[in-house]
């Protein structure tokens, strides 16, 4: 079975930082890309970032590109998503999404991906 399942959500104060992580099971990342994807109540999802299988290629959405920084560790089948300057439109439930994709960029939109984590609730509140 391949599984994708997200942690290091929390509550945190604006300008605070995160660390999520997202632990692949059942299958290796090496040839995967992968995304980030957030959710808030009553808002459509949205692409936050994503990975190519060669992290040769990366992207993030314009309200956090210099904030945000996504990583992957092959060695350790785990991608990560740092998280700094915290703003509380920043929260929402996040998803992390896998998918064979050995093309240069990364899908920036959900439609690709098959594999799904169940997500993790990043808070930002006083």
């Amino acid at each position: 079975q391949l599984q994708l399942v997200e942690s290091g959500g929390g509550l945190v104060q604006p300008g605070g930082s995160l660390r999520l992580s997202c632990a692949a099971s059942g299958f290796t990342l090496d040839a995967y890309a992968i995304g980030w994807f957030r959710q808030a109540p009553g808002k459509e999802r949205e692409g936050v970032s994503c990975i190519s299988s060669s992290a040769g290629s990366t992207y993030y959405t314009d309200s956090v590109k210099g904030r945000f920084t996504i990583s992957r560790d092959n060695a350790k089948n785990m991608v990560y998503l740092e998280m700094t300057s915290l703003k509380p439109e920043d929260t929402a439930v996040y998803s992390c999404a896998a998918q064979l994709w050995l093309r240069t960029s990364c899908p920036r939109v959900a439609r690709p991906y098959h594999t799904w984590g169940q997500g993790t609730q990043v808070t930002v509140s006083s």
